[in-house]
């Protein structure tokens, strides 16, 4: 189809119709997502085996159409491949699956057993992912069209009501109306601060100087979070719609979407979307003939965790150093290059074409009394199946983790869940049962932050947890203020040293001294929030804390310097399992007789204790009260 400029709602309406009967009703669509992560496990090569094999299929007068799509959720088992009609989800398709697809479930009707979903723990297989509880339990507003449109296609967009919202505003509403639309809905940032949506924009609104600015902070630095790379991926137009949205509401004639440079593929899909959508007459002069104005352009940032921040986003675009500043003057009065500027990150700016369309009562009946609408989680760490998941506020933990993420894998224990990414806090599986929303995660210690969601099980150490974010938040600190650059590298020392078995009596005390400090003084979130990860596992987990300190064990076994392994010559088989997985050649033995262990080459790997099948490995520990780790006794296998 010809690239047609939209100079009114109506030449928006028509284009609609025209994508929509673009597919003959005979065809056969089979969609692969092709995000970073089904990439990264081989999708542009199933994708290629497809071209390959429909060519042929076409040559028998098949109507067959490869949509090219992004993140279905279901990281896990990806590649993910969907066919319609039928609605068949295959998982972990690989190459030399694909002819037999085309030939038995595209050509044959049939489905491929083989590669439908199984629940691991009924063992019943389904092909619809309407009846896979990973999908059933969720709600899916932001992600609703992920797996059915092309995310580089403006009219698989415009097809499924895309910028109908836009027109509305522009032709219907006045900004004010606009903001209070948003502000019926209860929207609050998903950033991370959770700050009432509406309030921003009318105080952005309200403020004296010109041009305004509107900001798409798409800075994602969190470990183990990966949503909003996953929405620009999978629905950029819908995040530009929103933008332009809030332009419209603060009159503002200019964006930037911030997005790290990590995130090649998001970039690519947001340019594109933003090339469309001027080719379009959706961005630029005069947009739908309204005479509203509004550029976008985008800029990539260095990978800076600080970046995340809006002061430190905003100095990052204007040229300089990533540095935040103080908070006495807000943003929305004096923000990029000293002008009112309005900033939301990317799940924020994609809820505004729904909340417009459908009514901010309609998103104001989701959630919870403080906290309205869905959120976007990544599901990542010690869980069945990680991926993108997308629930209404007020559903607990436990049903996220074990109902949509399939619970912990290999019969382990459920010990933690990780919220808030490295500057939130870790909540204990007793406490899982709380619903979340920010306020309720924020008195258990944690926060939202933008989503990230990460599983622990019995074999975590919370100690080094700690240590781990500490450290992560140490270097990404950008040292401008002395409480975050001294603070945390003291807490990473005394966190380093309480893992190597040199902890001394007092160092909790210390630590929590120190997190009063950053919460008091330091410059920014990063600073301020820093204290989490300490504050939580102290909080929740104070016996690890001591064990480490008063009896230089760690009972998770994962500070390798305060355990060691053992064969417990009375079980032993003599089969040699373990002599062949050591990678640093301690153990020795003839067959069929009991094999010896030489500590002084042991490196605590573990290897040898996933290997035996006779429980002939045993974990052991310093005894009670001991100052070294010579005298040890059993702790068992």
């Amino acid at each position: 189809m010809s690239v047609e400029h939209l100079t009114c709602p109506e030449d928006l309406a028509r284009l609609r119709l025209q994508s929509a009967r673009q597919t003959a009703e005979d065809t056969v669509t089979i969609a692969v997502c092709m995000d970073t992560c089904c990439c990264a496990k081989g999708a542009e090569d199933v994708w290629s085996a497809f071209e390959t094999a429909i060519g042929i299929a076409a040559e028998r007068g098949l109507h067959i159409e490869l949509k090219r799509t992004a993140c279905h959720g279901l990281c896990e088992r990806g590649p993910l491949v969907i066919i319609a009609p039928g609605d068949i989800l295959y998982q972990n398709v690989k190459p030399e699956n694909v002819t037999q697809i085309v030939e038995e479930t595209v050509v044959g009707g049939r489905v491929l057993e083989s590669l439908i979903y199984e629940d691991p723990e009924t063992g019943k297989k389904t092909a619809s992912p309407s009846e896979i509880p990973f999908y059933t339990k969720q709600m899916r507003l932001v992600l609703r069209h992920n797996g059915a449109i092309d995310p580089e296609s403006i009219d698989d967009y415009v097809a499924v009501g895309g910028y109908d919202a836009l027109a509305k505003v522009l032709t219907e509403m006045t900004p004010e109306q606009v903001i209070a639309e948003v502000e019926t809905s209860g929207l609050r940032g998903r950033g991370g601060g959770g700050f009432p949506t509406a309030r921003k924009w009318r105080s952005c609104r309200a403020a004296e100087g010109s041009p305004r600015y509107i900001i798409c902070n798409g800075d994602e630095g969190d470990p183990g979070a990966f949503m909003d790379r996953s929405i620009m991926e999978a629905n950029p137009h819908a995040v530009i719609e929103g933008m332009i949205i809030g332009a419209y509401a603060i009159g503002s004639p200019q964006g930037f979407v911030y997005v790290r440079n990590e995130y090649p593929l998001a970039v690519r899909r947001v340019r594109k979307a933003i090339e469309d959508a001027h080719e379009h007459g959706l961005l630029g002069d005069n947009i739908l003939g309204t005479g509203f104005d509004l550029d976008i352009t985008i800029n990539r940032g260095a990978g800076a965790f600080v970046c995340g921040e809006s002061t430190a986003l905003m100095a990052s675009l204007e040229g300089h150093p990533g540095e935040p500043r103080a908070k006495y003057v807000h943003t929305v009065e004096v923000g990029l290059h000293g002008k009112p500027t309005c900033l939301n990150n990317v799940e924020t700016w994609a809820n505004v074409p729904a909340i417009i369309s459908r009514g901010g009562k309609w998103f104001a009946s989701i959630g919870t009394e403080g906290s309205k609408g869905t959120k976007v989680f990544s599901l990542a760490g010690k869980i069945r199946n990680t991926g993108l998941v997308e629930v209404p506020m007020g559903m607990t933990l436990r049903e996220i983790v074990c109902g949509i993420g399939g619970g912990i894998p290999d019969g382990k224990r459920l010990k933690a869940v990780q919220t808030g990414g490295p500057s939130g806090g870790c909540i204990p599986e007793h406490l899982l049962d709380t619903p979340v929303d920010f306020d309720q995660l924020y008195d258990l210690g944690s926060m939202m932050g933008s989503g990230g969601l990460i599983v622990m099980d019995e074999d975590t150490c919370m100690v080094n947890v700690a240590r781990y974010f500490l450290t992560f938040l140490r270097e990404e600190s950008c040292g401008k203020c002395t409480a975050c650059r001294e603070g945390t590298a003291q807490m990473c020392d005394i966190l380093n040293r309480i893992c190597a078995g040199e902890g001394r009596e007092g160092d909790v005390e210390l630590l929590l001294d120190l997190c009063q400090i950053l919460e008091d003084a330091a410059l920014c979130a990063l600073g301020t929030s820093a204290a989490n990860p300490v504050r939580s596992t102290t909080r929740y987990f104070r016996d690890e804390y001591d064990q480490h300190i008063r009896d230089h064990y760690c009972p998770a076994h994962d500070c390798r310097g305060l355990f060691s392994y053992e064969i417990v010559v009375e079980e032993c088989r003599g089969c040699g399992a373990c002599l062949k997985e050591c990678p640093v050649e301690a153990i020795s033995g003839e067959k069929r007789k009991p094999h010896a262990l030489d500590q002084s080459l042991c490196v605590r790997c573990g290897a040898c204790f996933d290997a035996c099948s006779f429980s002939a490995i045993a974990r052991v520990k310093p005894r009670v009260g001991s100052i070294a780790s010579a005298a040890v006794q059993v702790e068992g296998s």
